[in-house]
């Protein structure tokens, strides 16, 4: 301790330390496989016959949740089924707002949309905004049969009449709390609660 390292300095700092969020995990790497397996039942049970869907990532959580997602339905059913991953930066209605200028990802959609069942795939589903957005991005591609919401994690919170179809987790949480899905490596993923 330095000379000029007084009592009340020493009380501020522990204050600031204990001012920190504190992390609490709400889904761990096993709770993740189990939601995910379920959340591919149930899209087949909707959708009898994959050669029509397609799973659409919405970037960039839904990436990793939709690739599993992809692998545990070929493993049901047996044909490869179509996927994509969405940037919906541009088609938000708050990003401009915040006087950030918005740098939007590789959009990758190899397949058409018109006719095909969608399931867009997000990790946290909050407001609702980041899936209104993607739903006016695929109907950029044209016109689905259906689209249909696929999340890890419903946190609750809306701000827009989204209703999502399949839900690995609902976790209540408070406005000002954030949830993350953390990829840290292929066997080491966990939702945390900030």
């Amino acid at each position: 301790m330095s000379s000029f390292d007084t009592e009340t300095d020493r009380g501020e700092k522990a204050s600031r330390v204990s001012e920190r969020p504190a992390t609490r995990v709400v889904m761990d790497a096993a709770a993740i496989e189990r939601a995910t397996t379920r959340l591919a039942h149930e899209i087949v049970e909707r959708n009898p016959g994959l050669a029509e869907l397609a799973l659409v990532a919405i970037i960039s959580g839904g990436v990793p949740i939709a690739d599993r997602l992809a692998q545990e339905l070929k493993r049901i059913d047996g044909p490869k089924v179509f996927s994509g991953a969405l940037d919906v930066t541009l088609y938000r209605d708050d990003v401009m707002g915040h006087g950030r200028r918005p740098i939007p990802q590789p959009t990758r959609m190899p397949f058409l949309v018109g006719g095909r069942r969608v399931v867009l795939v997000e990790d946290v589903v909050f407001t609702g905004r980041t899936v209104r957005a993607a739903l006016d991005a695929v109907l950029d591609f044209g016109r689905p049969e259906s689209i249909q919401v696929a999340t890890l994690v419903d946190r609750g919170h809306r701000e827009l009449p989204i209703r999502v179809d399949f839900v690995g987790k609902n976790v209540p949480t408070s406005r000002d709390e954030r949830v993350e899905l953390q990829v840290n490596g292929p066997e080491d993923w966990r939702v945390v609660v900030v």
